[in-house]
């Protein structure tokens, strides 16, 4: 497998992981998909300098620990 090919693997899973996170239930595991899926995607981004792309996904990553952070201290 190529370098090249590799890459575009990084970016179609973090892709598949983000869309996959719409199909749940859950808000909490949401979250955490969405969460693991833009962190994947970020790293894509960063890897074909996209930089737009690469900060976008970081603040979701942001915006999805936050949430996951509030909703463990509303729990507690």
């Amino acid at each position: 497998m190529s370098a090249a090919m590799a890459i575009e693997m990084v970016g179609y899973l973090g892709s598949v992981l983000v869309v996959v996170s719409m199909l749940m239930t859950s808000v909490r595991r949401l979250r955490i998909v969405n969460a693991v899926g833009a962190g994947i995607f970020t790293i894509y981004a960063l890897l074909i300098q996209s930089y737009p792309t690469a900060f976008m996904n970081f603040c979701l990553v942001v915006i999805d620990v936050y949430h996951l952070m509030r909703m463990k201290k509303d729990k507690q």
